[in-house]
């Protein structure tokens, strides 16, 4: 499930250098300790900035209504290739037919068979084009829903506020560059998304 772009714009980073900020004067007016994440919790200490990150490619493998209907979008992908490549076999085989027949025709039977089979190429060429806006359309919706979904359950799931951000992560395409597993909150996510219905088909 690709999500939202994980760019990290100007504001963003304007935000948490001031949540942060925020922090360490706050540990300077009357905490000389900084603030460290409780260990294993994924919960940060009372007064530091928090933060969490979902991991995405967990959430994708462990997350059943994802799977579910990734696997009849992929079947949906296979049958819409086997199904133009059955008619592209077919309209080879006519196209190699007519060249056996060729020396067989009149140059005027030749010129109409020659028209006939340009034009099931171009009926071919425009189905696949539809097929494949078809299925580009489906995906976006099935990327949409899946993005409302995980921005639904993390409203409820941050609605006490113990987090200022929670950052979506992926392996090879983050601009996280590190990330302490003390704030990884996915399991919590993957499971409260399973349990609470998001994950059964509709």
């Amino acid at each position: 499930m690709r999500t939202r772009k994980q760019l990290v714009t100007k504001g963003l980073l304007a935000a948490l250098a001031a949540g942060l900020l925020m922090s360490c004067q706050g540990n300077k007016a009357g905490n000389s300790t900084p603030a460290t994440p409780a260990a294993g919790t994924g919960t940060p200490v009372a007064g530091s900035f928090k933060i969490a990150y979902v991991d995405l490619d967990s959430l994708e493998a462990h997350f059943e209504y994802f799977k579910e209907k990734r696997a009849l979008l992929e079947q949906k992908q296979e049958q819409m290739d086997n199904q133009l490549k059955g008619k592209a076999r077919a309209l080879q085989a006519e196209y190699e037919d007519l060249q056996r027949k060729a020396s067989t025709l009149t140059q005027e039977q030749g010129e109409a068979a020659q028209r006939s089979l340009m034009a099931k190429k171009q009926q071919l060429d425009q189905e696949a084009q539809n097929l494949g806006a078809s299925y580009t359309e489906q995906q976006t919706k099935f990327n949409e829903e899946l993005q409302k979904r995980l921005d639904d359950f993390l409203k409820s799931y941050n609605a006490d506020k113990r987090y200022a951000y929670i950052f979506s992560y992926r392996s090879n395409a983050s601009n996280i560059l590190y990330k302490d597993p003390a704030y990884d909150v996915t399991p919590d996510v993957i499971k409260g998304m399973n349990e609470n219905g998001a994950g059964a088909s509709k």
